[in-house]
């Protein structure tokens, strides 16, 4: 680092800071500092240098949120299938906070790893622009950087949105129930886009009662559509952001004694969906191709490959299985017994 402070004419501390993604310094000397890093070839040790001498270890890092869901799993056998045909070792970190999450990319980049795939918890990542100024290809997964210019391979979240509610507008439901986790998270972000887009697009105005967000876990997605259904006009149907909000919904309709009475679209499919009665009907997309894609993108720029940052959004495909078709069940009952 003194190298780079003599060069720029700052320092040390401050091109501690700059390194380190900490506020303190102007633009100009932040990109001075950057480019003489890079020019220098700078990393945090001696042994982490030869990376930026061209060596390789063999390792990628994927740093992604502590979980034990389907989704993480399938993403980790995408990435895998692809390492392992570049003979490399995948080096799996689990991050909860935006501290855990720089704290361990920081130190994965300094073990010397060739690249880095990053399911992103934080806000904000302008901390690798250090990182990747000399050298460290960095791929994003499912949501893209903030303050960071890198490739990233991310789902249809705003379309499948708007698949699961102009589903359910499809079956006569108009007041549409949504729970889903935190909007500083942009999967949410966009899936709740998608609910809006539709819910305009019916000629319907939102009613705000109808979204429960900020919810974490089973449990509390379980207590709130409980509390969307005590409402004096609940919904009929329920929109669930992601797989572990739909199960907290099952569990809801089931205490309420309304399982198959209110129809249900979750987003991301999940084990024991089609075994269910009814059974889910769910929002998904290909999440191993999805890690298959990610990985492919950081051996192509570990190997050399240059160019501007790439978006890939793979599609999202609605699975009807019952649970969102309550509706048109019903009505073809009664017509039936009208015969």
């Amino acid at each position: 680092m003194q190298d780079i402070a003599d060069r720029v004419g700052i320092s040390t501390k401050s091109v501690s800071r700059v390194l380190n993604g900490e506020p303190g310094t102007s633009a100009r000397t932040t990109e001075r500092v950057l480019a003489v890093a890079r020019e220098l070839g700078f990393r945090r040790n001696d042994l982490a240098r030869s990376l930026a001498r061209g060596d390789r270890t063999g390792t990628v890092g994927l740093v992604l949120r502590h979980s034990s869901t389907r989704f993480y799993e399938n993403l980790i056998r995408g990435v895998d299938e692809v390492a392992d045909a570049h003979g490399a070792l995948v080096l799996t970190a689990g991050s909860h906070s935006e501290d855990r999450e720089r704290s361990t990319l920081l130190a994965l980049s300094s073990r010397r790893v060739d690249g880095m795939l990053i399911v992103p918890v934080g806000r904000d990542q302008t901390y690798l622009r250090a990182e990747q100024a000399i050298g460290m290809p960095l791929v994003f997964v499912d949501r893209p950087p903030s303050g960071v210019a890198a490739d990233a391979v991310l789902a249809d979240d705003r379309g499948g949105g708007l698949l699961a509610t102009r589903h359910l507008l499809k079956h006569g439901h108009r007041r549409i129930g949504v729970v889903g986790a935190s909007t500083s998270v942009h999967t949410v972000n966009e899936r709740i886009a998608g609910y809006d887009a539709a819910i305009a697009e019916a000629g319907l105005t939102g009613d705000p009662r109808l979204v429960q967000l900020d919810v974490e876990g089973s449990a509390a997605a379980r207590a709130a559509v409980l509390r969307l259904l005590a409402e004096p006009s609940p919904p009929t149907a329920l929109f669930l952001l992601n797989s572990v909000c739909t199960i907290g919904a099952l569990r809801a309709l089931d205490d309420a004694g309304l399982a198959g009475q209110v129809a249900l679209v979750g987003f991301d499919d999940f084990d024991t969906a089609d075994l269910l009665t009814p059974a889910v009907t769910v929002v998904a997309h290909d999440i191993v191709e999805m890690g298959r894609r990610a990985a492919a993108r950081l051996f192509a720029r570990i190997g050399g490959e240059d160019g501007a940052p790439a978006l890939d959004v793979l599609p999202t495909t609605l699975i009807p299985r019952g649970s969102g078709e309550l509706v048109r069940a019903r009505q073809v009952a009664r017509a039936r017994r009208s015969r």
